[in-house]
């Protein structure tokens, strides 16, 4: 028997299964809320573990440059189908390899160097890919950025279409990291034709909730529509690019060969799996779940003394003003606190921040993640006090150890991954 093929990773490299195995634990024995994670089936934890990693697919579905390919495209082809059907869109390209590329080939395929766009100011909630100098967007292209009202600390429209009708931008970019507000997603569409412009809608983090009916759809109103996949669409690491039929060969064209080589085959199929879960009636009532929790998260912390950068939410996430103009603490300081009694939480900009984005004076909760655990409002209320707790006292080692204490009884009450123990990791029976 060749031992190679069937060589444990424990006994290969105990530094790697090591690490997984801690991994594995620290998902499990602490609070995940961080807003653009979320926890995958086992069943798409076993095809993104399947041979498919074996398989070179360059091209498409009946398409390949490559032989062998007949089962490749069966998933690649089941993926396409069913991101269409979930998002009702005329054609879609799951090959990207992360949402960052799945931009960049709508760029490839839309734009020219040095074309104007319009996108949302990171430090408002916006996003790297939308403009930012320091990234692909923002040196290819000349940038105006809009962002929210300093009042409402919601988007101000009327502001983007005044910018939109001075700058002339050849796409309008929308879509947030950390913007907890709806998007209204048909307005920037009629600013954008009414300047003669295209739009691209990044949903990376309300994909789930627009699946469901439970976000306006981009679709209907924007030429591209792109999202990464394991957010709150709960599948695997990747992208996914949709767009109208008449777009659908130069999308093709941007991603391969535009910016990529040979797709990730196992992924792909991985997120096939994910789809078709999204399909599922159950999904609607995760993401139901999803912002119930967010609300009720929201609330508790509102009630504990601290403030909502907007004043709440309107889907998975929150933006926590932790520095109180300096009367608190920074982000940074509040995400090692929290780290710290195994909450995981990411520090953040807030509108028209005085720190830098290193330090930050807020912090991004996100609830998808507890909620696939199977927590709800009861759970909220509870992690809320926690959080604030911590937020009040960061230095007390009395407080971190009642915190902690209280994490890992309410960790250890929703189970994840329980059967995934070390002596399993880098089995073919662990997927």
């Amino acid at each position: 028997m060749n031992n190679f093929f069937n060589a444990n990773l424990a006994e290969v490299d105990s530094i790697v299964a090591g690490a997984i195995s801690d991994e594995t634990n620290r998902q499990a024995n602490g609070l995940e809320l961080i807003a653009s994670e979320n926890f995958v089936s086992e069943a798409v934890l076993q095809a993104m573990g399947s041979v498919f990693t074996n398989k070179y697919a360059e091209g498409y579905p009946g398409k390949r440059y490559y032989g062998g390919c007949e089962f490749a495209d069966v998933v690649e082809q089941l993926a396409i189908d069913r991101a269409k059907e979930i998002f009702g869109a005329e054609h879609a390209n799951v090959q990207p390899h992360s949402g960052a590329q799945a931009n960049m080939s709508v760029f490839l395929a839309s734009l020219n160097h040095g074309d104007k766009i319009l996108g949302m100011n990171l430090s408002h909630g916006g996003h790297l890919t939308h403009g930012h100098p320091m990234n692909f967007s923002g040196i290819n292209f000349e940038v105006s950025d809009y962002g929210v009202s300093r009042e409402t600390e919601t988007i101000d429209y009327d502001e983007l279409q005044r910018i939109a009708e001075e700058k002339r931008p050849k796409m309008i970019v929308c879509g947030a990291s950390a913007y907890p507000r709806t998007i209204d997603f048909q307005r920037i569409g009629e600013i954008a034709r009414s300047i003669g412009a295209i739009v691209m809608a990044d949903i990376a983090h309300i994909a789930g909730l627009v699946a469901v009916g439970l976000h306006p759809s981009p679709v209907p109103h924007c030429e591209f529509v792109t999202t990464t996949t394991h957010k709150t669409l709960r599948g695997p690491r990747g992208g996914l690019i949709m767009c109208r039929e008449e777009s659908a060969k130069a999308i093709d064209k941007a991603v391969f060969p535009g910016v990529q080589g040979g797709p990730l085959v196992h992924i792909i199929s991985a997120k096939a799996v994910a789809f078709g879960e999204a399909l599922r009636e159950d999904f609607k009532a995760y993401q139901q779940q999803v912002l119930d929790n967010a609300k009720v998260l929201a609330a508790t912390l509102q009630t504990e003394g601290l403030r909502i950068v907007s004043g709440g939410t309107d889907n998975h996430l929150m933006l926590v003003d932790v520095f109180a103009g300096g009367k608190g603490i920074t982000g940074k300081v509040a995400e090692k606190a929290l780290d710290a009694v195994h909450i995981t939480v990411n520090k953040n900009t807030i509108p028209f921040d005085t720190n830098s984005p290193f330090t930050a004076s807020g912090i991004r909760l996100g609830t998808p993640a507890l909620t696939t655990r199977g927590m709800k409002e009861d759970e909220m209320r509870t992690i809320g006090k926690l959080i604030a707790a911590i937020l009040r006292e960061p230095e007390s080692e009395e407080v971190k150890t009642k915190v902690k204490n209280e994490v890992t009884e309410l960790a250890a009450k929703f189970s994840l991954y329980a059967h995934r123990s070390a002596g399993k990791i880098g089995s073919i029976s662990a997927g």
